[in-house]
């Protein structure tokens, strides 16, 4: 493949593996490579066999296929039966358009989330088989150090949701994002602080075109002193790139009143949020002034997507869905503070 010029974890120039700052972050310091010790899932016979067995013990859910993976010498593996998986790879999307980047978009947005908005996001870079293909991979943030698994509950688990009894899209169209903030406050008692949170990453998904930010994409997480906080975000991509994908996940949107805050030919406006942000519990001032911090120009934005892993189009094209999405925070009334 080619050398790389670039951290594939934070995208800091002057690297040719992960530097030490996602060493940090991904292995706890420990020297691991960015190549996989695997040609190909698709093309290689093997190798693919390898992995379809990993699947079938992996409890995940999604469209996408996930693979549990530890760190064993210096080398991101496939977990054997006897093992803990602590880390998670998605190769490239099995379908949809674009799906040779899929991996390179969910890089980018999620370090976006945490570079520029300080965003929790979970430890994240890409990696690569042996034919060069890059695929995403993750620290699992509910496996303590010493191997012991936090709880965590998806917020279809805490509405009781399951396909049995909420039908196929029971991830899609029962709640909406207000009903999730509804259970913030009956699950966290610093629901507060993490309220703030859940209304930023909210607006992120929004901004950045993340059309599948679904019931199971949001999670709280259990603390040392055994209650629960919002869990790092996960799950971040521009999922415009790859199709054309709806505003919002859940069917309702933002209000539990279908349809509420969306203006003449679809148009979600900053007055959107700013009556959102309220109707769940903020001050009106604190929600004015996390609007204006998304309305700002960034370059280090720009920066980010011009070392990302997408092709020179789909550069150009992610810049314009997220400066389309954030101009049209300054329409139809949307006062600035």
């Amino acid at each position: 493949m080619t050398t790389l010029d670039r951290c594939p974890s934070t995208l800091a120039s002057g690297y040719d593996g992960y530097s030490p700052v996602a060493l940090k972050r991904l292995f706890d310091k420990q020297t691991v490579s960015h190549i996989l010790p695997y040609g190909s899932i698709e093309s290689d016979r093997e190798d693919n066999a390898r992995f379809v067995e990993n699947q079938k013990r992996i409890s995940l859910s999604g469209v996408q296929e996930k693979y549990s993976m530890v760190v064993r010498d210096g080398r991101l593996q496939l977990k054997r039966d006897d093992e803990q998986g602590t880390h998670i790879l998605k190769p490239k999307l099995t379908q949809f358009s674009n799906r040779d980047f899929s991996a390179a978009n969910e890089h980018l947005t999620m370090q976006i989330a945490a570079q520029v908005f300080g965003i929790e996001t979970a430890a994240n870079a890409l990696c690569f088989f042996g034919n060069g293909e890059a695929a995403y991979i993750t620290r699992r943030f509910d496996i303590a150090p010493d191997g012991s698994k936090l709880r965590k509950e998806d917020f279809a688990s805490l509405a009781g949701l399951t396909s049995e009894n909420g039908g196929k899209e029971y991830k899609y169209d029962k709640l909406s994002y207000e009903d999730i903030a509804a259970l913030i406050r009956q699950y966290v008692p610093a629901w507060r602080v993490e309220m703030l949170k859940y209304f930023r990453l909210t607006v992120f998904n929004f901004l950045f075109c993340n059309g599948d930010a679904h019931l199971k994409n949001f999670s709280l997480l259990e603390t040392s002193d055994g209650d629960f906080r919002l869990s790092p975000a996960y799950d971040l991509i521009n999922t415009r790139l790859h199709g054309d994908d709806l505003i919002f996940a859940l069917d309702k949107g933002l209000f539990r009143e279908k349809g509420m805050g969306v203006g003449p030919m679809g148009l979600v406006t900053g007055n959107s949020f700013l009556e959102w942000g309220k109707r769940i519990g903020l001050p009106e001032n604190t929600v004015r002034r996390e609007l204006e911090h998304f309305c700002i120009s960034y370059p280090e934005l720009e920066r980010l997507v011009a070392a990302s892993f997408l092709s020179d189009n789909l550069k150009a094209e992610y810049i314009r869905m997220y400066c389309g999405r954030r101009d049209s925070f300054l329409k139809a009334g949307w006062e600035r503070p």
